[in-house]
């Protein structure tokens, strides 16, 4: 499986192209427009070069104060697994980021988990331990931590 590597780059040698992503990123978050098209409108970038970068390029600021971990669990598909692991995972104070489950083949299922652990009120490794407790989990693993 492959971790992901951040790099920290002076902003004078990115790409152009990655600077106004930031500034459309900005645009969005601030809204200040209505829609992703009059935000790479305004900065002029095509929307082909901002789905590009959008999810690769960030504020140095953005990711010094959001702690993001990534998990990977390999489950026992039954009925209302996935909310039972989301509920363990907002008890110990995570905001989920992003989901991926895939199709349940024979009776089992992959889910990785992106979160921002900022609100975390315990430990990683008790919420690791909650998390191998849960009688469905077959397999939980930290994929990739972020500053």
């Amino acid at each position: 499986m492959r971790v992901e590597k951040f790099f920290l780059v002076r902003e004078d040698i990115l790409p152009e192209a990655m600077k106004k992503t930031i500034e459309v990123k900005k645009l969005i978050e601030r809204r200040m427009v209505d829609s992703v098209a009059e935000a790479v409108q305004r900065v002029d970038l095509s929307r082909s070069a901002f789905y590009k970068y959008r999810d690769a390029v960030f504020p140095f600021h953005t990711m010094v104060k959001e702690r993001l971990i990534t998990l990977f669990f390999h489950l026992e598909d039954r009925s209302g697994t996935l909310s039972q692991l989301l509920a363990v995972v907002a008890n110990a104070g995570c905001n989920v980021l992003t989901i991926h489950q895939t199709i349940p083949i024979q009776g089992r299922a992959n889910v990785t988990l992106s979160l921002n652990t900022n609100g975390m009120t315990e430990d990683i490794n008790r919420l690791m331990a909650q998390l191998r407790r849960l009688e469905f989990v077959e397999k939980v693993e930290i994929l990739g931590q972020g500053a």
